[in-house]
C-alpha cells in the first residue's frame, strides 16, 4: 500500500477513520487525497492527518490508483456522472462504502468495463474494530483485490463474499449487527434495574459484560456455543436464565430479524438502482 495513490470522494467520517487507520499502518500522507463539499471537514481532515485535500473530484481521481466512493447512496449517481469521463480515462480502482448500491449499478453509472469493490463496513469501523464484507465484480484483479482487501483492514475485519446476494446478509448481521447488541446491553441493564440495580451500576455492568463477552470470543479457539455451555452450569443461574431465552423464541426471532434485515436491503438496492 506504500506506493498506491488513493483518492477518497466525499470524504466523511467512515473515510476519516479509514485514513486514520492506513497512517497508522505506515501508508505515506502524501499518497493520500480527500475531496468534500465541506471546507471545514476538509480542513480537520489535512490538518489531523496532513493529507491533501481537494474540492476537484476529477483532479483526485486522474491522480489515483484507488478511489474510494464515500458519499451517501443518494448523492452516488450524481457523483459517477461528474467523475465518469475521468474514470474511463484513467481506470482507478473502484471502492464503495455506500450501504445498498449493487457493483453493476456503480459500473453502469460509471460507464462501463470498470473494476468496482462494493463493501459494507459497520460503525465500530469508526473506533477500528470494525467488520466489513466486500464484493469484488468481474474486472478486479487479483492485485486490486488485495489492495481493497488491505484498504478495509485498516479499521478492522475484512471479508470477502462470493456472490454479491450475499451482502444483504452481510448488511443485516454486521451492517446492522451493533444496533442489535445496542438493544440487548439496553433491555439487559433495563432488566437489572427491574432486580434492584441502580441505573448507573446496571448500565456499566451490562456495557462491561458484553464488552468482556466479545473479546472472549473473538480471543477463544472455542466457538460461542462452547464458550456460552462453559458458563451454564446445570440447575445453576444461567441455565434458568437461558431456558428462558429459549422459551421465548430468542433464536428463531434473530432468525427472523436478519431475514428481515436482508430483505429490507434488497428492497433498497432495488430502488437505488436506475
Amino acid at each position: 500500500m506504500q506506493a498506491v495513490k488513493l483518492a477518497f470522494l466525499g470524504a466523511g467520517n467512515m473515510s476519516g477513520s479509514i485514513i486514520g487507520g492506513l497512517i497508522a499502518k505506515g501508508v505515506p500522507a502524501e499518497n493520500i487525497i480527500a475531496t468534500r463539499r465541506s471546507e471545514e471537514r476538509l480542513s480537520e481532515l489535512k490538518s489531523q492527518f496532513n493529507i491533501t485535500t481537494s474540492s476537484d473530484n476529477n483532479a483526485a481521481v486522474a491522480k489515483s490508483d484507488v478511489v474510494i466512493l464515500g458519499v451517501k447512496p443518494q448523492m452516488m449517481q450524481e457523483l459517477c456522472s461528474e467523475i465518469r469521463e475521468q474514470v474511463q480515462k484513467s481506470k482507478p480502482l473502484i471502492v464503495s462504502v455506500a450501504a445498498g448500491l449493487k457493483s453493476e449499478t456503480l459500473e453502469r453509472w460509471l460507464g462501463g468495463d470498470v473494476a468496482v469493490v462494493r463493501t459494507m463496513p459497520n460503525t465500530p469501523s469508526l473506533l477500528g474494530c470494525g467488520a466489513t464484507g466486500l464484493y469484488a465484480n468481474s474486472k478486479v484483479t487479483g492485485i486490486q483485490q488485495e489492495l481493497a482487501e488491505k484498504l478495509m483492514q485498516a479499521v478492522g475485519l475484512a471479508l470477502w463474499v462470493e456472490d454479491e446476494a450475499q451482502m444483504d446478509a452481510v448488511t443485516a448481521v454486521s451492517g446492522s449487527g451493533p444496533a442489535y447488541f445496542f438493544l440487548a446491553m439496553e433491555a439487559l441493564q433495563k432488566a437489572g434495574e427491574s432486580v434492584g440495580l441502580s441505573a448507573e451500576v446496571a448500565e456499566k455492568l451490562a456495557i462491561q459484560t458484553a464488552l468482556g463477552a466479545a473479546r472472549m470470543a473473538s480471543e477463544s479457539e472455542d466457538d460461542a456455543a462452547e464458550l456460552r455451555r462453559r458458563v451454564t452450569s446445570p440447575g445453576g443461574t444461567t441455565e434458568q436464565a437461558l431456558n428462558t431465552f429459549n422459551d421465548g423464541g430468542l433464536t428463531e426471532l434473530y432468525r427472523k430479524a436478519v431475514k428481515a434485515a436482508a430483505n429490507r436491503g434488497q428492497e433498497l438496492a432495488n430502488q437505488l438502482d436506475h
